[in-house]
């Protein structure tokens, strides 16, 4: 085995372990730190695949930026040492089932996509060749794959707030 497959294998066991326990764990700091971590592995990969502008996006974007506003969105709205409750079985089941639907229906894509090789020459990762593929419209840009992202990430940023929000006590 080479220096190179332990590595890719070192930087997928932390992105796999650090979100399995990003979503595993009751302790939403240790939620946060841990997604910290498997996005630092998604950006180890990108460097391993040598798309080094890539990688310095995803740790500027990601790490650097949702990461932080996440873990200060904790620190101001509720006690970061505090236990997250213990989800209902019905929950946890249809969490479960939610993530086999959305397994099966990327594997059933990944089987019925015919992966045509590319015509022309392959695309140099520079940063100008990146730009006008991520905002071209053409059959070849990536201009609604990138809008998707950005709603993805509206998502999730929504999602940060509603989890961090202070429940008010019930006063009687």
């Amino acid at each position: 085995m080479s220096g190179s497959t332990i590595i890719f294998y070192m930087l997928a066991a932390l992105t796999l372990v650090s979100g399995v326990l990003a979503v595993t764990t009751r302790q939403i700091f240790r939620a946060a730190i841990f997604l910290l971590f498997s996005l630092i592995g998604i950006a180890g990969l990108y460097f391993w695949m040598q798309y080094d502008f890539i990688a310095a996006v995803q740790i500027v974007v990601y790490v650097g930026g949702i990461t932080v506003l996440i873990i200060f969105s904790i620190f101001l709205t509720q006690q970061a040492g505090e236990l997250l409750p213990k989800q209902k079985i019905g929950r946890q089941i249809f969490s479960a089932l939610a993530v086999f639907c959305g397994f099966a229906l990327t594997m059933l894509q990944l089987f019925q996509h015919s992966f045509k090789p590319t015509a022309g020459q392959p695309v140099l990762p520079i940063v100008a060749n990146i730009g006008d593929r991520m905002l071209g419209v053409a059959e070849d840009g990536f201009a609604l794959p990138f809008e998707v992202v950005s709603m993805l990430l509206l998502a999730a940023l929504i999602g940060c707030i509603v989890i961090a929000l202070r429940s008010k006590p019930a006063t009687s």
